[in-house]
């Protein structure tokens, strides 16, 4: 980055349990990520595109933030203060097995001896937690039975210093089940996403905090046809790795802007599928002089694009590596128009307000 030059940032999202062929799975926006990280200074993106489960990617210049958390910062109501490092701590669902949770509890000290995370403590919550999964075309969602027993866990680690919760509560195991069946084999819509982002947006609401969450599940029956994109969810017993390895980093939450935080007046592009466009950040950001890049390739199970919302400051871009192009020039304060087959030639100022 030039030292002359404020740093070019931009954000990345993939919205959550709506069927996106990239990031729809197992972390498999992650090498878009990656990708896009080498060609702007700041790349702010969410859990849903990092999370591999025991797969994960360090990028130094990636900001992990949970998706109301995103929102909120999106809206200018939250900045985002960056760290060298938080405290976690972790919040286990009383519902969950013996043996499993063993090998969640394995996970983190594994991640502290190995990656030298800071993980302070858990905490059990003091009923299960009650994850009740709903399904409908587009979307998953889900609900809490006992939302209270969460918020009770995830204060009581914050009271004891941590500054980032990583929650892992029981879900359903829906093992022979046709969402389950299809998701495995790199189609249809992720039957977790949902309730997932309803679990991390609870605890993120409430106390203002870096959270991301990792379903405990029993590991399933092995199935050799899998799509790649779901691999990574088939290699161990715990997704907890890359949540613990995301919060580690993760930026906290101000409420005013501070020395060295983002907000999202320095968001200078913002990559979406094209298809997906109805989200709260999205339409924060809808009015700003942010440049939104909308990817056709990466289809989602929505319909909800440029034309349909009267959005006008939207680039249509055929995949992400068309993209990563674009982010490169705008970084590089090359414009777009020369990358055209035709150039109009410029106007008088009378003729380009009409």
């Amino acid at each position: 980055m030039n030292a002359n030059l404020r740093p070019h940032t931009t954000m990345m999202i993939v919205p959550t349990g709506v069927g996106a062929a990239m990031g729809g799975y197992a972390g498999d926006a992650l090498p878009v990520a990656r990708a896009i990280a080498t060609v702007t200074d700041r790349l702010i993106t969410h859990p849903n595109v990092l999370n591999g489960a025991q797969l994960y990617w360090p990028l130094p210049n990636a900001y992990y933030v949970e998706g109301y958390g995103l929102d909120q910062f999106a809206a200018g109501r939250w900045h985002l203060q960056p760290v060298h490092q938080n405290t976690i701590g972790l919040v286990l669902d009383r519902a969950i097995e013996d043996d499993l949770c063993w090998r969640h509890l394995q996970a983190a000290d594994a991640a502290r001896a190995t990656l030298g995370l800071n993980i302070h403590s858990y905490v059990t919550t003091d009923t299960p937690l009650g994850i009740r999964l709903k399904q409908a075309d587009a979307a998953t969602w889900g609900t809490l039975e006992h939302p209270d027993s969460l918020l009770r866990a995830a204060e009581q680690l914050l009271q004891a210093g941590c500054t980032a919760i990583a929650v892992v509560a029981r879900f359903p195991d829906d093992v022979g089940s046709e969402a389950l069946n299809a998701y495995r084999q790199g189609d249809g819509v992720d039957p977790l996403a949902g309730a997932e982002a309803v679990i991390s947006h609870l605890v993120v609401r409430q106390f203002q905090v870096p959270c991301a969450h990792a379903p405990a599940l029993q590991p399933l029956p092995l199935d050799p046809s899998i799509s790649p994109r779901s691999a990574a969810e088939e290699i161990g017993y715990t997704f907890l790795p890359c949540v613990l390895a995301g919060l580690s980093k993760a930026p906290q939450f101000n409420s005013s802007a501070q020395a060295h935080s983002i907000s999202a007046s320095d968001v200078d592009a913002l990559i979406v599928p094209a298809s997906a466009l109805g989200g709260s950040a999205v339409l924060s950001l809808s009015g700003t002089t942010t440049q939104i890049f909308a990817v056709q390739d990466n289809t989602t199970a929505l319909a909800v694009d440029a034309a349909a919302l009267g959005i006008n400051n939207v680039v249509t871009v055929r995949s992400y590596l068309e993209a990563i192009g674009a982010i490169a020039a705008q970084r590089a304060g090359v414009s777009l128009l020369p990358f055209t087959q035709t150039m109009p030639p410029i106007k008088p100022l009378s003729a380009t307000n009409k």
